[in-house]
């Protein structure tokens, strides 16, 4: 296992030419940019020390992963779109100090972050401090219930990865199976329903922001998942061609749920 030891540096300074082409292309800011602006500080490496060794190679600086973090709940993104919207979105390359040909990092590096922060009681930091922030600046009034649950923010980002490895393990499934045995499938699915709601992938999904309707998503993949199963089990056809298909194992297809 490889041990990641902390840089203490926080956020970069944004590069100039990222300055540059952002405030061309949002002269009046966004939401990323308005956050760097006015909440870096908020964002600093040394409250996660001792969640991170002090020996061995350098990992992400944590302050930007819990910026991204932020930036990911309040869109609504799964950790793969959020290392896309890093890799490719302008307003979040200023809000991370990141070159315009920054590549960003790969999108695991953020639930290993995450279960870093709950390994060692975490999770609440940030939020914390963003909150306290906050009411300093008088952005909210003391007392209250303005109060940051970041468990919430932290079950919510881990859910959408769930439902979005729900859904793409369903149609990682028809995909195979289309190849397998497309006759056998043609028989037991609704093709135009199932290429509508499977022909893109699912991580290139903007995920519902209402949780009625997450769960509502995910009833729907857990009832076709359960639907391609039973169907895979029953009959020859099925125990000769598809049970075999490795995209049909139930731990592939329902082990998501």
């Amino acid at each position: 296992m490889s041990v990641l030891s902390l840089q203490p540096k926080g956020l970069p300074p944004v590069p100039e030419q990222t300055v540059r082409t952002a405030r061309a292309a949002f002269p009046k800011g966004s939401l990323p940019m308005r956050v760097r602006d006015h909440l870096a500080s908020v964002f600093v490496d040394e409250p996660f020390a001792e969640a991170f060794g002090v020996r061995g190679a350098p990992g992400y600086s944590p302050g930007v992963l819990a910026l991204v973090t932020v930036l990911q709940f309040a869109e609504d993104l799964t950790d793969r779109q959020a290392a896309d919207a890093v890799r490719d979105r302008l307003s979040w390359k200023y809000a991370i100090g990141a070159e315009l040909a920054d590549a960003g990092f790969d999108h695991t590096v953020l639930p290993r972050f995450r279960v870093r922060l709950a390994g060692q009681g975490l999770e609440r930091m940030v939020f914390d401090r963003l909150l306290e922030h906050c009411r300093e600046a008088g952005l909210v009034a003391a007392g209250g219930k303005q109060r940051t649950d970041s468990t919430h923010v932290i079950s919510a980002v881990r859910d959408l990865n769930r439902l979005e490895l729900a859904g793409e393990s369903v149609r990682a499934a028809l995909e195979a199976l289309a190849v397998a045995a497309p006759s056998w499938l043609a028989g037991r699915i609704d093709v135009v329903e199932f290429a509508e709601r499977y022909g893109p992938r699912v991580d290139g999904w903007r995920m519902p922001s209402s949780q009625t309707k997450r769960e509502r998503l995910a009833q729907v993949f857990g009832q076709d998942a359960l639907a391609l199963l039973t169907s895979a089990f029953q009959g020859e056809v099925g125990v000769s061609r598809v049970r075999p298909v490795p995209a049909m194992k139930p731990s592939r297809v329902w082990g998501r749920y």
